[in-house]
């Protein structure tokens, strides 16, 4: 079905997506671009990137394919070149957000459990290249998906709409690109986050009861140990993203591994149970894009400064023209 899902749950929910999750998404770009927020340079260029490429997803995802088809569904938006282009588009940002994602959990990985390598790979350059790879990577990898499309019909000489070419499905070599792209998202890095965080976890366990039995024979009247109080919001800020990420993709993946265990490629339609279960996962999906500002909030106090400041910058300026 080449038509976007109906009904007034996606009327209302993508709308609404999207203008909670743009604005937040940009608020948070120039927060953590100002750069006060009292995290390191690797860690906020990280962050940085991550905005941008949920943003993005939000633009192409939420935007152009599910509210322009649904309030516009005749509009130019909807001819074959510009659908694989979006399309192209949209596996391109998911790629490059999930594997940001990735990239940052590795980041903290490094930071606490490699300290010899920490002071090489924790840099900001390091992140700078980490980025510009992940970018051009899902660039690369995602290209194919503008030639898996073609015309739906042919009105006036022009080509309307997308379907997915008859032997994607029987092409072993479109069968092994799509499993491909399925394996390094989200299954991979599923399975590398929780490697990297049960790692992680371990060191951090081990390390916070070596520090515990330090101060308990020094000398008492000591304040709060600032080692261990950085880590553990390094490790907060990690764990929920992480786990943002894990819980949100978890029905995407449920839908994944059913349809193809199943080989359920066709829908009775939009209240088929299968169709239902794969929307639903989508819609988790891209709620993802806009969590992250909010988890910044939670648990970075000098974040929530910065944001309670750019709120108060309009009533200021307000107050000084009356």
């Amino acid at each position: 079905m080449h038509e976007p899902p109906s009904g007034a749950v996606y009327a209302i929910y993508y709308p609404m997506l999207a203008a909670l999750g743009v604005p937040v998404n940009i608020v948070a770009m120039v927060i953590l671009w100002r750069g006060r927020c009292g995290l390191s340079r690797c860690i906020t260029l990280y962050l940085l990137a991550m905005a941008m490429a949920d943003l993005m997803v939000l633009v192409t995802a939420v935007i152009l394919q599910r509210i322009v088809p649904i309030y516009f569904p005749d509009s130019y938006l909807s001819l074959t070149w510009v659908c694989r282009v979006k399309n192209s588009l949209l596996y391109i940002c998911t790629d490059a957000s999930v594997w940001l994602t990735v990239a940052f959990t590795f980041d903290r990985f490094v930071a606490i459990c490699c300290r010899n390598f920490k002071l090489k790979y924790c840099t900001k350059k390091t992140a700078a290249t980490v980025v510009a790879t992940v970018v051009a990577m899902s660039c690369l990898k995602n290209f194919g998906w503008y030639f898996i499309y073609e015309a739906l019909y042919i009105v006036n000489n022009l080509p309307w709409y997308c379907r997915i070419i008859p032997n994607f499905y029987t092409s072993p070599w479109w069968r092994a690109y799509s499993y491909l792209d399925r394996i390094t998202t989200p299954l991979l890095p599923f399975a590398v986050i929780l490697f990297l965080n049960f790692f992680t976890v371990k060191r951090i366990v081990a390390a916070s009861r070596v520090r515990k039995s330090l101060r308990d024979d020094a000398p008492p009247g000591k304040g709060p140990d600032p080692e261990m109080e950085n880590r553990r919001k390094s490790i907060i800020l990690l764990f929920s993203i992480s786990g943002n990420f894990i819980l949100l993709w978890l029905t995407y993946m449920v839908h994944y591994l059913y349809f193809r265990i199943t080989r359920t490629y066709t829908y009775s339609g939009y209240n088929d149970p299968v169709f239902v279960l794969e929307e639903a996962g989508n819609m988790l999906l891209l709620l993802s894009c806009c969590t992250n500002t909010f988890i910044y909030t939670v648990t970075q106090s000098k974040f929530r400064d910065q944001l309670k400041m750019m709120l108060m910058c309009p009533a200021r300026l307000l107050a000084k023209c009356v």
